[in-house]
């Protein structure tokens, strides 16, 4: 680890794990208990459509497919609230009319020379020290909408009939999952890749439930493990030549059947 340490895109790297995971923990634990994995799913795609769009206007990448993001999310959720017999057909026109976008987008960039498999899979080793600091606002920005609404989100998550007849601004804190989800999912392509970004998002979080039933311990647990397996992965990609990104979620399956085949045992004790 120290060897890696050496070098300045390694930093960047671990950075950029660090700030991912601790949104990975909080949003994704969200998504999972509200059963949105579809849906971020959708979004995760529909962001390629950001991606290509920056490429071709010339504008920088993170930014603009936060905007682009935000947007589809908003979208996608005014589209499915209240109409859940609908949603899934809608999610999956937006998951893929943002990937087609997105490829044309790059196609019609003049002079286009990105490498497009740093995005699909990942690119956390050449994440630049600008994004990183964008990424930390991006962090301050989830952490601090999530602790303010937290005992909302609470209700919404486990009894939306009863928030809603509390007061809760139920469909307006959809929208904000949503919107929260389209930013931790950007973020998190910087370090999986648009293909693998869903699994990043929900494999810890799914490992945290395994072994509590608080949402705070969840994302609290989600959020370490899903650094544990950002690290391990990096270090695995290092020492083996490997594709980051994959190697990274490699792990966190591997820690996930792990956790879950530990979990079988000790209740069979």
């Amino acid at each position: 680890m120290m060897e890696m340490m050496g070098f300045e895109f390694m930093r960047n790297a671990l950075a950029a794990a660090l700030l991912a995971s601790l949104a990975c923990g909080i949003i994704g634990s969200l998504v999972v208990v509200n059963r949105q994995v579809f849906m971020a799913g959708g979004v995760a795609h529909a962001a390629y459509g950001g991606v290509g769009l920056a490429f071709f206007l010339g504008l920088p990448v993170l930014p603009c497919t936060v905007g682009f993001t935000v947007c589809a999310a908003l979208l996608m959720a005014h589209a499915a609230f209240g109409r859940q017999e609908r949603s899934d057909a809608f999610v999956g026109v937006m998951w893929a009319g943002g990937m087609a976008a997105g490829i044309i987008l790059m196609d019609l960039t003049p002079g286009y020379n990105v490498d497009l498999m740093s995005y699909l899979f990942g690119s956390i080793l050449a994440v630049p020290r600008t994004d990183i600091w964008l990424m930390l606002g991006l962090d301050a920005l989830i952490v601090g909408l999530v602790w303010w609404h937290f005992k909302d989100f609470l209700a919404l998550s486990f009894d939306p009939e009863f928030a809603r007849s509390t007061g809760v601004p139920v469909q307006g804190l959809y929208y904000l999952l949503q919107a929260l989800t389209a930013l931790t999912v950007v973020m998190v392509i910087q370090v999986a890749g648009l293909i693998l970004v869903i699994a990043l998002l929900t494999i810890p979080p799914m490992l945290a439930e395994l072994w509590t039933n608080s949402l705070i311990t969840m994302m609290i647990w989600a959020s370490l493990a899903s650094l544990v397996f950002c690290l391990l992965g990096l270090t695995v990609s290092y020492r083996f030549d490997l594709t980051s990104g994959a190697s990274i979620i490699a792990v966190a399956t591997l820690g996930y059947l792990a956790g879950w085949g530990l979990r079988a045992a000790w209740h069979k004790a």
